[in-house]
């Protein structure tokens, strides 16, 4: 039995992270814990939280925030953000880039694009945004086509993401009718579901002592979503250099739990 937890897009929400990393060893125990990446922007423990992601030894994935800020590349605004949430955007990834560390920027020009996991027969690929890019968004309502193109090009039987901070379980039938699974396992630091701004991560089960044809009987997923101090974040926020955009954010999320 292998037990692995899988977070993603922390942005520099330390008390999330630190809540869900407890959440892992109190009620999971799990054997081994990976990360999809964007550990930095948003709020401003970006520092901190990659303190934490190297002394806990977490193999983790190069997110397009992580890329951005190690290699220093300029900011594009997005045509799906509102101009009040670009400015923001290039506020806070500037500020990024000013504070921090060297040794830190070294490490994030140091992760990898995928992590590929194969236990027995399966074989699981986690990426951040998806197997081309870690910029593309893989919504749950994405064309089934191109799912199975990407499980099949990377003969993978699960792909596991980030990146959009909405999290599903998508299960899919390639062209020869094996079973297959599409995860995203959304937001760690930054939620976009409408959960009273909890922090997101996955639970990935899998019993290789299963006899069963069907690989993905040998597997169960399970989105774990879980309350930590928001306010801490939000108070973090407001007190310092990042843009109160994002405080403002997380209360919005917040008061969908009221």
């Amino acid at each position: 039995m292998q037990k692995i937890a899988i977070i993603s897009d922390i942005h520099g929400n330390l008390p999330a992270l630190k809540a869900t990393i407890k959440d892992i060893r109190d009620n999971y125990k799990a054997d081994r814990i990976y990360c999809l990446g964007d550990l930095t922007d948003g709020a401003p423990w970006h520092n901190e939280v990659i303190d934490l992601i190297k002394s806990l030894e977490i193999p983790t994935i190069m997110g397009n925030h992580d890329e951005r800020i190690a290699f220093d590349y300029e900011v594009h605004a997005l045509s799906k953000h509102t101009l009040e949430e670009q400015e923001a955007r290039l506020k806070t990834i500037n500020h990024t880039k000013e504070t921090i560390t060297d040794s830190n920027k070294q490490y994030l020009s140091e992760l990898v694009p995928d992590i590929r996991l194969d236990y027995d027969n399966l074989s699981c690929l986690l990426v951040h945004g998806s197997t081309r890019s870690n910029e593309e968004y893989i919504y749950e309502n994405h064309d089934e086509k191109l799912l199975i193109d990407m499980l099949e090009e990377t003969k993978s039987d699960i792909i596991i993401t980030g990146h959009t901070h909405l999290s599903y379980i998508r299960h899919i039938k390639t062209s020869n009718k094996e079973g297959k699974l599409f995860i995203n396992i959304g937001s760690v630091g930054r939620t976009k579901e409408k959960n009273g701004g909890k922090a997101v991560y996955l639970w990935l089960t899998i019993d290789e002592s299963k006899e069963d044809n069907n690989i993905l009987n040998k597997v169960t997923p399970s989105i774990r979503k879980i309350e930590y101090d928001i306010n801490e974040t939000i108070v973090g926020i407001k007190e310092s250099d990042v843009p109160d955009f994002y405080a403002h954010f997380l209360e919005k999320h917040l008061q969908y739990s009221l």
